[in-house]
């Protein structure tokens, strides 16, 4: 199976609140009455704060990073609540409504536990990885997935009512995440979830906690955060950035993707000739034309401010080709292209799905998520870092 995936990240909602503080406090009841929930779960999601609400159902995060973030409240008969906050100099109070769940009879797929399992083993090296960090993650609960293979369309779906739990011994996390949509394209090799995420910090040792800092500033150097962050900042030179205008055709001797597979598919074992000739046919690259523009792009040519303080929007025609020149990259991808004089840095391309997209301070996407290619494209559970994460020691300069 070729190297190249393509992640989409649906994690997006409309802005609804503005907070101005390091601290959240607030209020959860039933919608319609005054009666408080109590022990529902209150978080920001990918981050490392939460709590769960008093029997007066109350709750208060406190020394929150200035960025924006959407707070969720989760609990069990009730529709889950999202809320973007965008926090700043000033404490914000919230009055939270839940709004009772109404309980519909879920259709039911039977499967095999031997498919089940073949299905989980797919999701967990889709979601999670096999490698690196990944080889050090544990799931605790991994049978709250409803798992779903479609063979004729090839593709994988996911989803849980409950947190999946997820012990990640590189980092030193325990993440919480709450599934709400996974699939997986071996068609298109496009990779797109959404959910919540909620990082708790593992127990260890001074010696263990140093180790883990190491590693997550390894994977924190390089990454879409990072790269967003420095953005901003105008800082891309100095964090090890370098920017391209990319432009490229898809190729016309190539067969489609999902044609491709289908016909692999249709041969194997039966006819060796046909099976050699789509096995070839699946070796042809996917685009033509393919021009890395110089000189490199300034942060000012591909970034632009928002009405809203803390918000700032990425945009640029055609592709973004982004390099980090402190990293090589260990993994070949197919469909990414370098050229000749430009040394094997890490390497992602990004695509527009609108004219922009919307980060916040923390180096998040907040909105209209594009496409990454390459490096970006590798990240998985066991390598994501909370949005309020910072790096403690410099970045590590790996050569050739």
């Amino acid at each position: 199976m070729r190297a190249l995936w393509i992640f989409v990240c649906l994690l997006a909602l409309p802005i609804l609140a503005v907070a101005q503080s390091g601290v959240i406090t607030g209020k959860v009841i039933m919608a319609g009455t005054n009666n408080p929930v109590a022990r529902a779960s209150v978080f920001l999601n990918n981050a490392t704060f939460g709590t769960a609400t008093a029997d007066d159902g109350t709750f208060t995060l406190r020394g929150v990073k200035p960025g924006q973030y959407d707070l969720v409240v989760t609990t069990l008969g009730y529709e889950d609540y999202n809320q973007k906050v965008l926090v700043g100099s000033k404490g914000v109070d919230l009055s939270i409504q839940l709004t009772q769940k109404v309980m519909m009879m879920k259709a039911v797929t039977i499967i095999s536990n031997a498919d089940w399992k073949k299905n989980y083993e797919q999701f967990k090296k889709e979601f999670i990885g096999v490698e690196g960090n990944a080889k050090q993650c544990k799931v605790i609960n991994p049978r709250i997935l409803d798992l779903i293979y479609y063979r004729k369309t090839q593709t994988l779906e996911a989803s849980a009512d409950e947190f999946l739990v997820v012990e990640n011994r590189a980092l030193g996390y325990r993440t919480k995440f709450l599934l709400k949509a996974f699939s997986s394209s071996n068609f298109t090799h496009v990779i797109m979830y959404g959910g919540k995420a909620l990082f708790e910090d593992l127990p260890g040792s001074a010696e263990q906690k140093k180790k883990w800092q190491e590693k997550r500033d390894e994977a924190y150097y390089g990454s879409r955060q990072h790269f967003l962050r420095a953005l901003y900042k105008n800082q891309l030179e100095q964090e090890g950035f370098v920017i391209y205008n990319f432009s490229r055709n898809l190729n016309p001797n190539r067969y489609p993707e999902p044609l491709i597979q289908q016909k692999l598919k249709r041969y194997t074992n039966i006819n060796r000739d046909s099976m050699n000739y789509w096995a070839r046919q699946s070796d042809v690259p996917k685009w033509a034309n393919e021009n890395v523009m110089r000189p490199a792009l300034k942060a000012a040519d591909v970034l632009r401010r928002t009405p809203q303080e803390g918000l700032f929007a990425v945009t640029f025609p055609n592709y973004l080709y982004v390099t980090y020149v402190k990293k090589r990259e260990e993994t070949y991808f197919k469909d990414v292209y370098r050229p000749l004089d430009m040394p094997n840095y890490e390497t992602s391309v990004v695509t527009l799905y609108s004219p922009y997209f919307v980060f916040d301070m923390n180096g998040t996407v907040v909105s209209d998520s594009p496409l990454f290619e390459g490096t970006w494209s590798k990240a998985k559970l066991a390598d994501m870092l909370p949005v309020d994460y910072e790096p403690v020691g410099p970045a590590k300069i790996v050569s050739e």
